[in-house]
């Protein structure tokens, strides 16, 4: 049995979207080592029930406890608006979310509490970001948006393509009439099309990137619980797993085009099992 320090993250997601939280975990917190797994057989999870998506959270957390990660990283917004609670509730490790790191930041941030909130539709229509917004910051005005395909595009490739930003064009419409002064990447996918997003929405309006809050409050929590990883890593181990439910090389491909360096190997395994 390793010891807690040592032992991994576990990160999840629908599909690739995640990957922006596990590449700011391991900008923030290089010493961690991490288990991945994307749910790329049944994405996306943003148009899913709440009672689908608990049951497929539910058993990634079970895989990801046969890894013996020490705690679990919701790297989804849909995930972490509908499972987030029941998933703490039914096991014993920290499991953290994407949702109130970003809302957070965006309500400290806001200059007149005029922020908008750009999502998938089952986090615009759980209204999580709004409601934890307006408990930490009364009055504050939240505009919340979906923009489903976004996830397509992204899982696409198409993070700079003419079809991306006349889409963005038509989402964030509202957005650029309301004026609002930040706005919140509110799916994992987002960041990667970030600069296409800045482009339309303007250079005055603050982005909040969930992500990268999200590892700055698991190495906070990390901390804070005794957890953290001394770097007591073997040399030769690789620190980094990645696990699929379908597509493995579809999704190395696209990993290794947004990560700080190759991953070698994405293991396939049937989700359903567990």
């Amino acid at each position: 049995m390793i010891p807690v320090r040592e032992a991994p993250i576990g990160v999840f997601d629908s599909g690739v979207g995640g990957l922006t939280v596990a590449r700011e975990i391991m900008r923030q917190i290089p010493k961690e080592r991490i288990v991945y797994f994307g749910d790329t057989a049944r994405v996306p999870y943003g148009t899913k029930s709440q009672d689908t998506v608990i049951r497929y959270s539910r058993q990634i957390a079970r895989f990801l406890r046969t890894r013996n990660v020490k705690a679990i990283v919701i790297a989804c917004n849909t995930a972490s608006a509908y499972a987030l609670e029941t998933l703490k509730e039914e096991l014993e490790l920290p499991i953290m979310g994407v949702v109130k790191p970003g809302a957070r930041v965006a309500a400290r941030a806001s200059t007149g509490g005029n922020i908008g909130v750009i999502a998938t539709e089952a986090t615009v229509g759980s209204h999580i970001y709004r409601d934890y917004i307006q408990s930490l910051r009364p009055g504050a005005r939240v505009c919340e948006k979906a923009c489903p395909l976004f996830v397509s595009l992204v899982e696409e490739g198409w993070l700079k393509d003419p079809v991306t930003e006349a889409v963005a064009e038509r989402y964030l419409q509202e957005m650029k009439e309301r004026r609002v002064d930040t706005l919140i990447l509110g799916c994992t996918h987002y960041p990667l099309i970030r600069s296409t997003v800045r482009k339309v929405i303007g250079e005055e309006v603050t982005l909040v990137n969930p992500a990268y809050e999200t590892a700055i409050e698991l190495r906070e929590l990390l901390r804070r619980e005794g957890m953290d990883n001394q770097g007591h890593n073997k040399t030769e181990e690789n620190p980094y797993e990645f696990f699929v439910s379908d597509a493995a090389e579809r999704f190395k491909a696209f990993a290794n085009s947004i990560l700080p360096f190759d991953i070698t190997s994405t293991r396939q395994i049937n989700i359903e099992e567990y």
